[in-house]
């Protein structure tokens, strides 16, 4: 399979408050590069989600908006491209509100959720988080909460899943943004 593995943290409950992204480029089920950032949000940080993945007002002062993020990775986001995300739908809408807070309009892509997959083909675990799953199929998630990780976790989530059941399988779970 082909396909970039997303992730953001999000500096508070708004979605277009992305403070860090990670992307994982996978091609024939290998992990050929990667992309990583903080973003500045240029909002306010909740002490929340500070919690959650340790990235303060501080760490963001000198980074890039999304704005000016952009254009180094929206050639990975065209008609036809896969991306995958744990929970995508948090990910998929965090991309475009953060886009559309400068303007930007909202890419169009295909998008594959490895929660989804991981509920059907991972039936009986306890849960479907993705440190749950990733410990299932023996699949590193070095630090839950940082972006690269997650992202990282994800492409093994999917190459995994598509090694045991197959591209028709995965397919099947595909949708357009």
């Amino acid at each position: 399979m082909n396909f970039v593995a997303m992730d953001f943290e999000t500096a508070n409950r708004h979605p277009e408050s992305a403070c860090s992204l990670a992307l994982v480029m996978v091609r024939n089920n290998e992990i050929v590069d990667r992309f990583y950032t903080v973003i500045n949000p240029q909002m306010p940080f909740d002490g929340r989600n500070i919690q959650i993945h340790d990235i303060t007002t501080d760490d963001v002062k000198d980074a890039p908006t999304m704005a000016e993020v952009w254009p180094k990775i929206k050639k990975l986001y065209q008609p036809g491209m896969l991306v995958t995300a744990h929970n995508a739908r948090f990910d998929t809408n965090v991309m475009k509100e953060s886009l559309a807070r400068y303007g930007i309009q909202e890419p169009h892509y295909l998008v594959v959720d490895t929660l989804k997959t991981s509920r059907l083909f991972e039936p009986d675990l306890v849960n479907h988080k993705l440190d749950t799953v990733s410990t299932a199929l023996n699949v590193e998630l070095w630090h839950h909460h940082n972006a690269l990780s997650d992202s990282e976790a994800c492409a093994g989530i999917l190459i995994a899943q598509n090694k045991q059941f197959g591209d028709e399988a995965i397919k099947n779970l595909i949708y357009q943004i």
